[in-house]
C-alpha cells in the first residue's frame, strides 16, 4: 500500500511516498482502511523534530475516518466494515490503511462523512476541551481566539458563541475575517493592520481567556488584554515558541493563569474520549458547527499541504484523500 513518510527530519521535502506491506493487526488492534486523513500542525512539529518521533522512518497523522478491514485477537468493540474514525498518539494516517489501538476508536455515526471526520477529530476534539473544560466558557465570557479562521479558530468561535461568550478573533486578511464572522466572531481584528491589543481594549475592554494556537508573535498581546485573573490558553507554536520569560509577567498583569493544555491528556480515559466525541458529533449534528474543508490534497501532494498549511495560506481544515 501507499504510505507518507518520512525517512529523516526536516522540511516538506523530507515527506516521502513509500510502498510499504499492508498492516496486520496485532492483539488488540483494528486495520482501518482510510477514506479521509486530517492535517496538523502537530504532524509539522513531528516532521521538523521539534516533537521527535521514536524512530525513523516514520508514518504521520494522527486522525483518520474509515472502514474497519480487520480485526486484531481481543477486540470485540469493533467488527470488520463499520464506520470509525480515530485520533491518538499513533503516526501514520498519511496512508491508504492504518493498524491502530481499538481503544482510540470511535464509531461515526452514518449523519457524519468520513471527510468530516477527518477533519474534525483533532481540532473539534480540542476545541471541544477548550471551551468546556481547561476554561468553561459561559455567558458574560470574552475570548480572544488567535488565528480565528484556522480548523481549530472557526470551530472554536462558533462553539464560543454557542455558549453565550463574546467573541473576538484575529486573522491576517479580509477573506479571513469574513470566514470567522460567518463561524461566530463578534469583533474582528486583522493583526496586519491593527495593534491587537489596543484594538481588543478599544472593543471589549478585556477579556476572560485568551486562545493561543500562534505563540511568539501573539505572546505579549494575549498576556496584555486578559483581565484580573484571566486566563492564557496557549495551545500552539504555528509562530514560533514562545521563549523563556519571567513568571513575574503574570503577576505584573493581574494575577493571570497560564496554562500549555494538549488534547491527549483530556481524552485519556476511554469514558472522556467517547463523551468528548459524541458531544462533538452532536454539536454538528445539531449545526452548533460548521465544519468548513478548506482545502483537499490527495496523498501524493501531502508536501503541497505542509507548504499551505506552514505558510499560513489554509483555511478551515485540510484533509487528504487517499
Amino acid at each position: 500500500m501507499k504510505q507518507i513518510r518520512i525517512h529523516e527530519h526536516g522540511s516538506a521535502d523530507a515527506l516521502q511516498l513509500d510502498d510499504v506491506p499492508e498492516p496486520q493487526p496485532a492483539a488488540g488492534e483494528v486495520v482501518v482502511t482510510i477514506a479521509a486523513a486530517g492535517i496538523n500542525f502537530i504532524d509539522v512539529y513531528q516532521r521538523r523534530g521539534y516533537y521527535p518521533l521514536p524512530q525513523l522512518p516514520s508514518g504521520l497523522g494522527l486522525e483518520a475516518a474509515g472502514t474497519v478491514s480487520a480485526v486484531g485477537a481481543g477486540v470485540s468493540e469493533f467488527s470488520v466494515g463499520q464506520r470509525v474514525a480515530y485520533v491518538g498518539r499513533v503516526p501514520g494516517a498519511y496512508a491508504e490503511q492504518q493498524a491502530v489501538p481499538a481503544s482510540i476508536l470511535v464509531r461515526l455515526p452514518d449523519s457524519i462523512a468520513f471527510d468530516t471526520a477527518a477533519a474534525v477529530m483533532l481540532k473539534g476534539m480540542t476545541a471541544r476541551y477548550l471551551v468546556k473544560q481547561t476554561y468553561r466558557l459561559g455567558a458574560g465570557d470574552v475570548a480572544l481566539v488567535h488565528a480565528a479562521a484556522g480548523g481549530v479558530g472557526l470551530l472554536l468561535c462558533a462553539w464560543a458563541r454557542h455558549l453565550g461568550a463574546t467573541v473576538v478573533g484575529t486573522v491576517g486578511s479580509e477573506a479571513k475575517a469574513q470566514l470567522a464572522r460567518e463561524a461566530g466572531c463578534h469583533h474582528v481584528i486583522n493583526y496586519r493592520e491593527a495593534d491587537v491589543a489596543a484594538q481588543v481594549k478599544e472593543l471589549v475592554g478585556e477579556c476572560s481567556v485568551v486562545y493561543d494556537s500562534v505563540g511568539a508573535p501573539t505572546f505579549e498581546a494575549s498576556l496584555a488584554v486578559l483581565r484580573r485573573r484571566g486566563m492564557l490558553v496557549t495551545f500552539g507554536q504555528a509562530g514560533g515558541a514562545v521563549s523563556a520569560f519571567d513568571p513575574v509577567q503574570l503577576s505584573r498583569h493581574g494575577s493571570l493563569f497560564l496554562t500549555r493544555p494538549t488534547l491527549f491528556d483530556y481524552i485519556a480515559e476511554p469514558t472522556e474520549r467517547a463523551e468528548n466525541a459524541a458531544d462533538l458529533f452532536a454539536a454538528i449534528d445539531s449545526g452548533v458547527l460548521a465544519v468548513r474543508i478548506g482545502q483537499r490534497f490527495p496523498l501524493a501532494e501531502t508536501a503541497a499541504a505542509h507548504r499551505a498549511l506552514e505558510a499560513r495560506q489554509t483555511t478551515g481544515s485540510t484533509v487528504l484523500e487517499p
